[in-house]
Parts: C-alpha cells; sequence; structure tokens
C-alpha cells in the first residue's frame, strides 16, 4: 500500500462515525428491471449497482476520483442533492442518508439518457468551453513513472527527444512532482533544472505544451508559509489564527484556504508569474481529495464550507487554464476542465477497470476524461519488477483502449520497455488517436454544447435492448461501437445493438447479435494492426440515437480493408 493509500484511508476511518448520524433516510423501491448509476467515478466498476454495495459516504472518501451526489437510473429517474450524502444497496435495495434534505427519485423519461440528460440540463449544464484541443487531437505525455520523484532537466529532455526518434505524434507533455524547490514555491530546484526556461522553449521547439504538477499545500517553515500566514491565506487551526498542518501522502503541509477568495486569487498571480517567467503553459493540480479537509479542527475562511466545498474551490482554479488536469472533483460537471482516472496499476485487473471507471465519469458529467496512465499510474506497482520482464501485451492492451478514448496519456516509456514489435503497435495506436481527432474534438465540442458525454454507456445509446449490464465495450460519440480485448486472451464477445454495422475490415453483421472475434497481436504488412473491434452503423439499416448519424468504413480511420 502506498503513503497516499495510508493517509487516505486513515482520513476516511477518522469520519467513519459521521455514516450512523444522517438526519433524513429514504429508502428507493426499484422499478422494474431498474438499475442504477452514480456517486463516484472510483466505483465504475460497480455499476450499475446491484446485490449489496456496502456504504459510501461522499462527503468523506473519493475513491481518488471525482465525486458527484447524483444517482442515474436505466429507467429514466435521477436523484441529486446539492449538499453530499451517503448510499448503499441492500439486496438490490437503493438507501439514501442525508444530513440535509430528504432525496426522492426525480421521473425525467424512460432511459439512462432521459435521466442524465435532464439532470445535466438542470444541475451541471454545460460551460460552453472545453479545455485546450491539443488534449483531445494528440497523445499526452507525462514523466511520473519515469521519473517519479526524480524530476530533472537532462532526463525530461531525454524523454521528450524519445517521443521524437521514435516517432510518436507530440502533444501535451507533463512534468510531474517534485519539480519545484517545495511546496507552495514555483520555482525550480536549481540543481536539477540548471536552465529551466531554456528547457521549456526546447520542449516548444520540438511542438510540446508544457504542463507542471502542483497541489494546494505549502511547505510550513518556508518564506511562503510565512507570507501566507500572515494574509491569512492558509486554512487555520479552529479557533486559532494559525496555520493548520494536515497529513497528506508527501507529509505534512499547511494549505491554501481557497474559500478565502483573495488567497484564490494570490494562488493564481503565482502560477500566472509562472507561466511568464518560465513560459510554462498550464498546470496538473492535483491533491484536491475530499479527505484533506474532512478534519473537525480544520477552520476555513468560507465558515458554511464542508470537506466538499474545498475539494471543489481547488477545482475552480483550473477555470483560469485551459491547460489543466485533475483527478479528484466536486460537482464540476460541464465545466472545461481534464478529468483523470485514478491511479491505476500495472495489472490486467487496472486494464478491465478503464472502461467502467470511464463510463462513469462521463455519467457524472465529466466528458473531457483520460484514462489513467497506459500501463498505469500507480509508481509502486512498479517497483520490485524486473523491468525487462514488463508483460508487453498488457502495456499495448492499455494502449489501445486510450487509443479510442477522449485522450491517450504515456508515463512508461513504450521505447523503454517494449521490444521493437510491440512498439511499432503502440506508434500505431497513438497515430490512430491522432488520425482520430478530429472526430473525437468534434464530440468534445458536442459535449461543451449539449452536456451529452464523449464516452457513452451502450444503455445510454441503445436503451431497453439488454446492454444494462454491458461493460467492456461502449460508444464513442454516437458512430463507433469500440470493443478492446482486455485480458490475456485473445478472444472476446461483442455485443451489437439492432441494425447492421461494419466492422474494421469492412465485413457486415446484422443485430442483435452477439459475435466472437480474436485479435492476437500481430502486426500485418500494411501496417495497420487490428487488434480490436470497431464497429461502424449502416445508417441505411441500422437504428440510432440520431437521425443524422454516417455511414464511416474503416478506411475513414486509416484502418486498412480490402480493395
Amino acid at each position: 500500500m502506498t503513503r497516499k493509500s495510508i493517509c487516505l484511508l486513515f482520513l476516511v476511518l477518522l469520519a467513519l462515525p459521521c455514516f450512523a448520524a444522517s438526519k433524513y433516510e429514504s429508502k428507493i423501491t426499484s422499478l422494474e428491471g431498474e438499475k442504477w448509476w452514480g456517486g463516484a467515478v472510483g466505483l465504475g466498476s460497480k455499476m450499475p449497482f446491484e446485490g449489496d454495495l456496502r456504504l459510501f459516504d461522499l462527503s468523506v472518501e473519493n475513491l481518488n476520483n471525482q465525486n458527484v451526489p447524483l444517482l442515474l437510473s436505466s429507467e429514466g429517474r435521477y436523484i441529486w442533492s446539492d449538499k453530499p450524502f451517503s448510499f448503499q444497496v441492500e439486496n438490490g435495495e437503493l438507501r439514501l442518508y442525508s444530513d440535509y434534505e430528504k432525496m426522492e427519485p426525480i421521473l425525467a423519461g424512460r432511459t439512462l439518457k432521459d435521466a442524465y440528460m435532464a439532470a445535466s440540463a438542470k444541475h451541471f449544464p454545460p460551460s460552453g468551453d472545453l479545455p485546450d484541443p491539443l488534449f483531445f487531437s494528440m497523445p499526452q505525455y507525462n514523466t511520473w513513472i519515469e521519473l517519479m520523484y526524480n524530476q530533472n532537466q537532462e532526463d525530461i529532455l531525454k524523454y521528450a527527444d524519445h517521443v521524437l526518434e521514435n516517432d510518436f505524434p507530440v502533444g501535451v507533455f507533463m512534468v510531474d512532482d517534485n519539480w519545484q524547490k517545495y511546496y507552495g514555491n514555483f520555482d525550480f530546484k536549481p540543481e536539477r533544472f540548471p536552465d529551466p526556461k531554456g528547457m521549456i522553449d526546447r520542449l516548444h521547439r520540438q511542438g510540446f505544451k508544457i504542463m507542471f504538477w502542483i497541489c494546494p499545500f505549502v511547505s510550513p517553515d518556508s518564506p511562503e508559509f510565512r507570507e501566507l500566514q500572515q494574509k491569512g491565506f492558509l486554512i487555520k487551526k479552529k479557533g486559532t489564527n494559525e496555520a493548520a498542518i494536515i497529513p497528506w501522502w508527501n507529509g505534512y503541509s499547511a494549505c491554501y484556504d481557497l474559500s478565502n477568495p483573495a488567497a484564490a486569487e494570490h494562488l493564481k498571480q503565482q502560477l500566472r508569474g509562472m507561466q511568464e517567467k518560465y513560459g510554462a503553459d498550464g498546470f496538473k493540480f492535483d491533491a484536491g481529495d475530499i479527505g484533506h479537509y474532512n478534519d473537525p479542527e480544520l477552520e476555513f475562511y468560507d465558515k458554511s464550507a464542508t470537506s466538499v466545498d474545498m475539494c471543489r474551490y481547488w477545482a475552480k482554479i483550473g477555470l483560469d487554464f485551459p491547460f489543466n488536469e485533475y483527478r479528484a472533483g466536486w460537482k464540476m460537471g460541464g465545466e472545461a476542465l481534464v478529468q483523470r482516472l485514478g491511479d491505476k496499476d500495472y495489472s490486467w485487473n487496472a486494464v478491465g477497470l478503464l472502461i467502467p471507471d470511464m463510463i462513469a465519469a462521463g455519467l457524472l458529467g465529466y466528458a473531457y476524461a483520460c484514462p489513467d496512465m497506459i500501463g498505469g499510474g500507480q509508481f509502486a506497482s512498479f517497483l520490485g519488477v524486473d523491468q525487462t520482464k514488463l508483460d508487453q501485451e498488457l502495456i499495448v492492451r492499455s494502449c489501445q483502449v486510450h487509443a479510442l478514448m477522449p485522450m491517450m496519456q504515456f508515463s512508461v516509456a513504450p521505447w523503454r520497455i517494449l521490444d521493437e514489435k510491440h512498439l511499432a503497435i503502440c506508434r500505431d495506436y497513438a497515430r490512430l488517436h491522432e488520425k482520430m481527432g478530429a472526430y473525437i474534438l468534434e464530440q468534445a465540442y458536442h459535449a461543451a454544447k449539449t452536456g451529452e458525454p464523449i464516452i457513452r454507456h451502450m444503455e445510454y445509446a441503445f436503451p431497453h435492448q439488454g446492454f444494462v449490464d454491458c461493460k467492456d465495450q461502449f460508444m464513442l460519440g454516437d458512430r463507433y461501437l469500440v470493443a478492446p480485448v482486455l485480458t490475456k486472451e485473445h478472444t472476446r464477445k461483442v455485443m451489437l445493438p439492432e441494425g447492421v454495422w461494419v466492422d474494421d475490415t469492412g465485413k457486415k453483421f446484422k443485430g442483435p447479435k452477439t459475435i466472437e472475434v480474436t485479435w492476437i497481436l500481430t502486426k500485418p504488412a500494411n501496417g495497420w494492426n487490428s487488434n480490436f473491434s470497431i464497429f461502424v452503423p449502416s445508417v441505411s439499416i441500422v437504428i440510432m440515437t440520431t437521425p443524422d448519424a454516417l455511414f464511416f468504413s474503416a478506411k475513414d480511420i486509416g484502418i486498412g480493408v480490402p480493395e
């Protein structure tokens, strides 16, 4: 277990007694065949909820990801509260607990999509804006797994050089934790970065946009700490004027009180100053987890603020920076923020979590989501593993899942750990994402206008056709059904909705139908590798969710098909 996991678990255990103190309780009687999604992105693999689900408090834990006070039903109902609540499932029955109000379902229509669209329109309407288009159109790169806490100029430049040398597309480039002198300071460690502006200028000339990891914490006994405490810009110990010291996965620190508008503006000025001084394009906003703010001995500038509100105040900072990324969030659906899935292990099980978690993110209003890092972003799972014996097929399968997601992000360097055959496959899928960039960006603009998810549950797109429990395939917008291989096995089943569907070889299938496909990791002579199934509808026959869906042949996305 990592330090981050231990710290968050400790904070959750401290808050457990509050579970039993809720003032309002609701028992939701399910309609026939009704199932529920929502609450927390980190519960995606358990959605739709059925059987038993342990009590989950949205104000206490966020499972390393985003929380939203929303539950959605396959039968067109939804539940919303402006405040956090607890919920559990017992013998298939949904139970809700709140300190603020008694909650009941709202009937919005007959389908999961009806429920989502009604909730979105009323409670988190799309802002009309989106993060920088580069996030969607090109792969991203993050130095975390390669460098971990040893972020340094020499190795950062080597990583970028290897991207180009191995003919991968350039895009957003993120420098992760421990580049700065200490937390709360936004200058570089001089012993590791002899010329940070020169480094950034070089990365820009290579075509990258550069982001830097930051957090809301401030190292104690530093000039910044003393200045911020004097100005009243730090979270305080209750009943005092002293800054609170908060435990988190990197130690013990003070923390910006971003419920104070002056403190929020001060932080944004520091970030803008770094952009002007060094040329940084944006920031990876980490460590905003709800659990950091649960201690009842903390006092905030906004006296009505709770743990979730403090998480949200942190998220609002990113709205001023089009190049942003978050991992923890509260009620920020529809906003122009990139939301990454929480760190996944290097494991086949984690590969299988990517689709249900990304679907959950979309259903909770986070359309601009990234499925963590290819191969996993949990650095501890790479430690103690012989780097010459990493499972190359796992890395490739993870890459394939990312390729037809809204975003794809490399961290562990494929050119370091893969042989030429597997590296070539990853390169091709990075290029596929680039080729699909215009379509993915089109879907992002659609999300900014309508609130619709980019990654859609099959039940959302094709209601009441038997897809409620389908968790291993998805619709990319309304045109592409994507079914990656997610296990060590090379064979999988694909469920096709009603209508006629065309796969990536041009072969047609009439649905509804379940077919079995086999994809072995090989690289054919035509330069393409069809290692997962992608289906497009033939609109002359298929029943679609929108009347203006277009027919796309496999050639339109660069997949080789017989002439």
